[in-house]
């Protein structure tokens, strides 16, 4: 659909032939700009200079990627599957985008043995394919657009290695997913029910927010009290991989609990953290640690 006789002209007379023909077989397609393919395969532990002398990796794309990959899956699901509601549409894509799923579908297609990278990043960072995939994603937007990704999504990725109907009926729990990894973190969890509707006519519907040491975490909407929950502990999730002034937040609140008359210290957000947490956030990538212990609990059935 998107390679044409040009780009096999082209291909013809470049001296990186090789890469083009690696990205045709894993794309369906030629890519135009190949050094943003480049950039989406390099991790930050391996970043290199521009000739503006700034650092480059894939952690932009991956950020633009996740964004696409979900209106792009999200499409996909509202399409096929047609009458269902919301809660169902939301969890199906869940399942396609979360970190698990990506990971597997970047050694799938080969993803994994073209990524560079340190060897000390590589021992911990186990969801270093997955980040790829969605910078893989980012760069076919920047290169060609919302509809590449889709093929892409739709002719590359689902079908060979994904099964829609036998993923929708996968149970997710990321209720229970957030509460493993509160346990192992020691945080405190808990589930508040902000409304509960009534409207004659329509079936009720719930809101609920989930508090990570009295700290928002997130709100979530469903026809259940249950599907509510869920709901917000999957915006939760997403907080902790993705939001440093979250834990920034929860890692106060916690550290003030524990030890509520030790000395505070102002970070550079703003935010009260104790000193002893705000070294120990310092010192390493608190985020990525957070998020890999919580992505490494299996899902547990639905209660």
């Amino acid at each position: 659909m998107f390679s044409n006789i040009k780009d096999k002209i082209r291909l013809l007379f470049r001296k990186d032939k090789e890469s083009y023909l690696r990205f045709y077989k894993m794309l369906g397609f030629y890519p135009k700009d190949i050094s943003i393919y480049e950039q989406a395969l390099l991790h930050k532990s391996s970043s290199v200079k521009s000739d503006k002398g700034r650092l480059l990796n894939n952690e932009r794309l991956e950020f633009l990627g996740d964004a696409i990959l979900d209106a792009v899956v999200a499409d996909i699901v509202y399409k096929r599957f047609e009458g269902k509601r919301e809660g169902f549409l939301t969890n199906t894509r869940s399942k396609i985008v979360q970190r698990e799923t990506l990971n597997r579908l970047a050694i799938e297609i080969g993803l994994d043995k073209l990524i560079k990278y340190t060897a000390r990043q590589s021992s911990h960072n186990s969801y270093m394919c997955g980040n790829a995939f969605e910078a893989l994603v980012g760069a076919i937007y920047l290169d060609r657009g919302y509809r590449a990704c889709k093929y892409f999504m739709e002719h590359r990725i689902i079908g060979p290695y994904i099964n829609l109907e036998k993923i929708s009926r996968k149970e997710v729990n990321f209720k229970s997913k957030l509460i493993e990894w509160s346990q192992k973190n020691r945080f405190e969890v808990t589930f508040e029910l902000i409304t509960q509707s009534h409207d004659q006519g329509y079936s009720p519907t719930f809101e609920s927010e989930v508090l990570v040491e009295g700290v928002s975490g997130g709100k979530g909407t469903g026809y259940s009290k249950k599907e509510s929950q869920q709901m917000a502990a999957h915006v939760a999730l997403r907080k902790i991989k993705n939001d440093s002034s979250f834990i920034e937040c929860i890692f106060a609140a916690k550290a003030a609990r524990e030890s509520p008359q030790e000395e505070v210290t102002v970070s550079d957000s703003g935010v009260s953290v104790p000193a002893s947490s705000l070294e120990e956030i310092e010192k390493s990538d608190m985020d990525e640690q957070m998020i890999s212990e919580a992505e490494e609990v299996a899902f547990k059935e639905s209660i």
